[in-house]
C-alpha cells in the first residue's frame, strides 16, 4: 500500500467511527479542539499533524488501537541461557545426610 493510500484508509476509519458514533465532524472538532474543515482534510486522508490525529482518536475514544506501537523487550537466546545458568534444577543432599531410598518390595 503507498503512503498516499494508507493516510486515505485511516481517513476512511476515522471518518467511519465517527459516524458509527453519530457525531457530526463539527462535534467531534469542537471536542478535539480543531478546526471543522481539519478533521474534514484528516477524513479525505489529506496531510494533517499526528497531533491532530491523536486529538481525534482521544474524542472519539479509540486511543487504544495506538497499543500496536507498545514495545515489547524481548531477550535473546543467549540471555536467557545466562539467566538460567546458576539456577538450580534439583536439591542436593545435606553434608553427612545419606539418601534414604524405600526398599523395593520385589
Amino acid at each position: 500500500m503507498t503512503d498516499d493510500a494508507l493516510i486515505s484508509h485511516v481517513g476512511d476509519f476515522i471518518k467511519h467511527q465517527r459516524l458509527q458514533q453519530n457525531r457530526s465532524q463539527t462535534q467531534v472538532a469542537t471536542d478535539a479542539g480543531i478546526s471543522r474543515s481539519t478533521l474534514s482534510l484528516l477524513e479525505r486522508g489529506e496531510d494533517v499533524r499526528l497531533s491532530t490525529l491523536v486529538q481525534v482518536l482521544r474524542v472519539l475514544d479509540l486511543l487504544h488501537i495506538l497499543s500496536s506501537f507498545d514495545i515489547q523487550e524481548q531477550l535473546s537466546p543467549l540471555a536467557v541461557a545466562k539467566a538460567q545458568h546458576g539456577k538450580r534444577y534439583r536439591a542436593r543432599p545435606i553434608s553427612g545426610e545419606e539418601l534414604n531410598e524405600p526398599e523395593s518390595e520385589w
